[in-house]
């Protein structure tokens, strides 16, 4: 039966019939026909342009199925980058989109049977990024193209470039707080074992520390044997001595002067209570003998 020819009515009404998408099992990818039902479908299995058809696929049909393949997966992958870019989306919506174009090429054609087994090639080939969800398979779209790293790096740049020296140390203030943690969970280990070692040693020669609970007499400024006794037994016989007898027992004293005297001899005292070094009790006798062997020890160590 002849095609109606264009403008007439069995055209229209053709048209018409077939707006929208169609059955896919009803569908000749070689023929690129669809028919809207199985008998419109079986006439054209045994239509001779149908049959000329299959035998020039049939002399090499990978060749074609690999072309239908590399076409069906450009196209795909098209659509994902200029509708959805980057994003991560489902597959299946991505799918619904493509096959809205009435002139599509059917995935009964390709290599892949199923929606998920492309799905899983694109994850495998390194073109978008796959996972697997309760609502489906989502993928998002992996953009390689030099452009698009020269863009990656140049904003890598300029992000190390915004960089604040605030921000800078406080990244170094957290670097050295995680070195400082890290050293400090090591060395109470360290530690511990160190003081086991060490424990309490009696140094030789260190003399006897001595406890005792009575009170001590303040230390009284010690003269010197060798100075004070050849200074005391021995006399000047030059110095001119008084007489006892030439003093007047009519002559008042002078109370200026005694009282003088007296003034100075209080200050006097006042100095020498001053320079007299204070009682140590027993405590602090024994800090500054502790303080002593530390300072020994540090002497030993350091030579």
């Amino acid at each position: 039966m002849p095609r109606a020819e264009v403008g007439t009515p069995k055209y229209i009404a053709n048209k018409m019939k077939s707006k929208g998408l169609q059955r896919l099992r009803w569908y000749c990818q070689v023929c690129e026909k669809q028919c809207r039902d199985e008998n419109g479908f079986k006439c054209h299995m045994t239509s001779e342009s149908h049959l000329r058809q299959m035998l020039v696929v049939g002399e090499n049909a990978g060749k074609h199925i690999s072309d239908f393949s590399m076409r069906f997966q450009s196209e795909f992958v098209s659509l994902l980058s200029r509708r959805f870019g980057t994003k991560r989306v489902q597959a299946n919506r991505v799918y619904q989109e493509y096959i809205s174009d009435k002139s599509h090429l059917h995935m009964n054609a390709t290599r892949w049977v199923t929606l998920t087994e492309f799905v899983k090639h694109l994850g495998r080939s390194g073109i978008a990024r796959v996972d697997e969800t309760e609502k489906g398979w989502f993928l998002a779209w992996i953009d390689n193209s030099p452009k698009a790293l020269a863009k990656q790096e140049a904003s890598l740049k300029k992000d190390r470039a915004t960089i604040s020296d605030e921000q800078r140390e406080r990244l170094l203030i957290a670097e050295q707080i995680e070195r400082a943690t890290a050293e400090s969970e090591a060395s109470p280990e360290t530690k511990d074992t160190a003081g086991i070692e060490e424990g309490l040693k009696r140094e030789e020669g260190v003399e006897k520390v001595v406890l005792s609970f009575s009170t001590l007499k303040p230390a009284t400024p010690a003269v010197s044997s060798e100075n004070s006794g050849p200074s005391l037994s021995l006399k000047n016989p030059l110095k001119v001595v008084a007489n006892p007898l030439k003093a007047n027992p009519l002559k008042r004293p002078n109370v200026f002067k005694t009282a003088v005297a007296s003034s100075s001899d209080t200050v006097t005292e006042k100095t020498n209570d001053k320079k007299r070094p204070a009682p140590m009790s027993a405590a602090e006798r024994l800090i500054i003998e502790d303080q002593e062997r530390k300072r020994r020890r540090m002497e030993r160590e350091t030579m």
